[in-house]
């Protein structure tokens, strides 16, 4: 994946992916690669509801009002 996905765009080559093996039309080797592809896809769609998440949570109530702070990693 050397273009960085949307998360959406990662979400939708996932589902594909699922469904391709769950068709069971593929060779085991191929069925094997399309397997390790989507878990690298699962690991990036981990990290990036990681990192909205932190972002997120930096989201913070000050004097009554909702004010956004710098995300720091």
């Amino acid at each position: 994946m050397a273009k960085e996905l949307k998360f959406e765009e990662m979400m939708k080559k996932l589902e594909e992916i699922v469904n391709e093996l769950e068709n069971g039309n593929m060779p085991l080797e191929d069925s094997l690669k399309k397997y390790e592809e989507g878990v690298k896809l699962i690991q990036a769609c981990r990290k990036r509801l990681d990192e909205t998440k932190r972002k997120v949570e930096v989201l913070i109530k000050k004097d009554s009002k909702i004010a956004l702070e710098p995300f720091k990693e």
